[in-house]
């Protein structure tokens, strides 16, 4: 009977793959990742270092696992570690994400100096004035005046969005871009239910509510509950 086999070695364009057995112990897997490496290691001197994934299923392990499989790999010659990969999320790492999924509403208004911060959406009934900012992990929706600083996609979402019933901020943020108001913008400029989006170029661009309809359907989410 052939011997099961823990630690399955695949090698890619990109470098190598180890797919590690999620069912067996994890002492013996490893061993047997050890003794595996070991076989295949490199006995000529060759300086190029090849990238290692590692994919472990549906085993979870700890922090000190990880570093033991990660260390037993880069004492074969040549490799280096690029990610170990799981599908088991923690529960920080589900809170985390609901967190950031979550929509969080609120009814106030953001003065000069306040800041307010959501991990997730953020729904503000109320204004932002001159001097206030709002931050968010994802999109923000503001039911009043923005005229301050508003940052969504805080955590490098690039496809977030703000929108307001009357945008005429100092300066928007999303990501990593920023698009400050124009010098010679007029302040008592009536811009009403538009919203502010990255386009294919990686700039921030203000337009028409309605054009969120086909350039983020994801924003259907909400509907159902969903």
């Amino acid at each position: 009977m052939k011997k099961r086999q823990n630690v399955t070695i695949k090698g890619t364009k990109d470098g190598i793959v180890l797919h590690l057995d999620d069912s067996c112990s994890y002492e013996d897997l490893k061993k047997e990742l050890d003794d595996k490496l070991s076989a295949n290691q490199t006995t000529e001197g060759e300086r190029h270092l090849t990238p290692v994934k590692v994919d472990v299923g549906n085993r979870y392990l700890s922090d000190a696992q990880r570093e033991e499989i990660k260390n037993l790999i880069r004492q074969k010659k040549n490799l280096v570690v690029d990610d170990i990969e799981s599908n088991v999320v923690t529960r920080a790492e589900v809170d985390k994400l609901r967190a950031e999924n979550e929509v969080v509403t609120v009814s106030r208004i953001i003065r000069s100096g306040q800041v307010l911060e959501v991990p997730g959406d953020l729904l503000l009934i109320g204004d932002v004035n001159p001097g206030g900012t709002v931050v968010a992990g994802g999109n923000i929706f503001i039911m009043g005046t923005l005229k301050g600083i508003a940052h969504a996609g805080v955590f490098g979402n690039d496809q977030a969005v703000i929108s307001a019933s009357s945008m005429q901020p100092s300066q928007l943020r999303i990501s990593d871009c920023i698009n400050r108001a124009p010098d010679n913008a007029q302040k008592t400029e009536k811009r009403e239910m538009e919203c502010a989006y990255i386009d294919d170029n990686h700039q921030i661009i203000v337009d028409r509510l309605q054009v969120l309809i086909n350039l983020r359907p994801n924003l259907n989410r909400f509907e159902g509950g969903h």
